[in-house]
């Protein structure tokens, strides 16, 4: 008797918010002629920013103080990994290296998924790609060379000095934009000198370079927190 009143009153509790849901979207103005904010940036996006792909240029240039706490998130995901799983001295737990196959076509596929993980963020303001989406595939090679050698471990210091210089030159990046537009993260390369030409590699404004230190922050990041995971303490 108490379990089937536990669910009415959750069925009950379901459909109240259902309808406020309901009548709360009823009253949304939906309609390409509705869309004032969509709208303005598919019309400003090239002149304002250099970009052809709008989704970047929201990500990255109208949102991009969001963009800069995401990626602090995932800093301090990289960080609670590293203090759960450290320990003084550890080694990897796999007893032996990958098959011929495994270990043959590392060897040839690692350049090649760097070389594309790169194309991804270097294009990223005028394809669908950029900073995360690249630096997350540049760390899969990092993966699949653990996965394939037993002994192989990412040079550590190098790319702790590389996680902490990206991350430092977002923020220059933006305290510049402070300084020359008035407020973080303004587009001082794209809206002061109007450097490259709309549709080229070189323009976007300051998106490739923010994109560039993105790619480079999250894929030394995923990739530290592989090695921890791969890695036990030894006695």
């Amino acid at each position: 008797m108490v379990s089937v009143l536990k669910r009415a009153i959750a069925i009950a509790f379901i459909l109240i918010i259902g309808y406020w849901i309901a009548s709360a979207l009823s009253h949304v103005p939906f309609g390409a002629d509705k869309m004032l904010v969509g709208n303005y940036y598919l019309q400003h996006v090239e002149n304002q920013t250099g970009a052809i792909n709008a989704v970047t240029a929201i990500v990255v240039n109208y949102r991009g103080f969001d963009t800069l706490g995401e990626v602090t998130v995932l800093f301090i995901a990289s960080t609670g990994v590293a203090a759960l799983l450290w320990e003084r001295k550890r080694k990897r737990t796999a007893r032996t290296e990958g098959t011929i196959v495994l270990t043959t076509g590392t060897r040839l596929l690692f350049p090649f998924i760097l070389l594309f993980g790169s194309y991804i963020f270097i294009h990223g303001h005028l394809t669908p790609g950029g900073g995360f989406p690249g630096g997350a595939t540049i760390a899969t090679g990092f993966l699949l060379m653990y996965l394939a050698f037993t002994t192989y471990r990412i040079p550590h210091r190098g790319f702790e000095v590389s996680e902490g210089l990206a991350g430092m030159g977002y923020v220059i990046v933006g305290l510049i934009g402070l300084a020359v537009g008035g407020y973080f993260l303004f587009d001082w390369i794209w809206q002061t000198w109007k450097i490259g030409t709309v549709g080229n590699l070189v323009s976007g404004g300051f998106i490739p370079v923010i994109y560039t230190l993105i790619a480079i922050k999250v894929g030394t990041e995923l990739s530290g927190i592989v090695d921890n995971m791969l890695r036990e303490g030894s006695s």
